[in-house]
């Protein structure tokens, strides 16, 4: 599951290396890519995108899943792992934990939701990627690749296809909810039994070395592995950054072993 403002098209090459094993769902969240907006946006938050997770883990009729998140879709993991009976088997958390550090919150609210339009797909995929700049050295067509489907024209101009509005509750998070979303965030990593892989960045701004550190102690088996050269977040489009995923996941590749 991606990131805040992005899609699901984040993961088409891990989601191919892993189509051999798995069956892969890599969904839009309401508000995102294709999904739908919705009517009342003070629901863009994580027990929405919960509640829309536990709707359609019912809808594809499995007893329990395995969990890869970036971001905002770590989030969602934490909270999914944190109910009772829940379908979470095991997950990687892609840069996220239960603290966020409130510069690089404060970073992410400065440019979401603001309105921009482009003259040119071209500008739009290069607007896109200087704001996920962090997420390492990308080529072109691999900036390409995962930017086009956040873009759609209209009026012979090009925009981002999320709800802008999901800035509003973002931006409307008081200190006092903050904390207690945080605490609730850790008793979920603490109750969840199953493997855990906390993979940060090695100048991630979101996610501190001291937070994974506190999430390795505070789990019940919970690993992690930082990626050199990468700040918030790893895309996991290179071949050794997903070969860790699929270490964790299924175990080494021919390749790697």
């Amino acid at each position: 599951m991606h990131r805040l403002t992005r899609s699901g098209r984040d993961f088409n090459r891990l989601a191919a290396q892993f189509a051999d094993t798995y069956r892969v769902v890599c969904p839009d969240v309401v508000g995102r890519s294709l999904s739908s907006w919705l009517a009342n946006p003070n629901f863009y938050m994580v027990p929405q995108y919960v509640a829309d997770m536990v709707t359609l883990i019912a809808c594809l009729n499995v007893g329990t899943v395995d969990w890869f998140g970036t971001s905002m879709g770590g989030l969602i993991c934490l909270g999914l792992a944190g109910l009772p009976e829940t379908p979470i088997r095991k997950m990687l958390l892609n840069d996220v934990g239960p603290h966020l550090e409130p510069a690089a919150v404060q970073r992410i609210g400065d440019y979401l939701g603001k309105p921009v339009r482009f003259t040119s797909l071209r500008q739009g995929i290069d607007h896109a990627a200087f704001l996920a700049r962090t997420f390492g050295l990308l080529t072109f067509e691999e900036w390409r690749e995962i930017n086009i489907p956040l873009l759609h024209e209209q009026n012979v101009e090009w925009l981002f296809r999320y709800d802008p509005r999901i800035a509003q509750p973002f931006n409307a998070t008081t200190e006092e909810a903050a904390k207690a979303g945080e605490a609730a965030l850790w008793h979920s990593l603490a109750s969840f039994q199953g493997p855990v892989l906390v993979v940060c960045g090695e100048s991630s701004d979101l996610l501190s070395r001291e937070t994974v550190a506190k999430m390795v102690e505070t789990g019940q088996a919970v690993t992690s592995e930082e990626i050199p050269g990468v700040g918030h977040a790893p895309a996991f489009l290179s071949a050794d950054q997903i070969e860790i995923a699929r270490r964790f996941f299924i175990g080494p590749s021919a390749q790697a072993s």
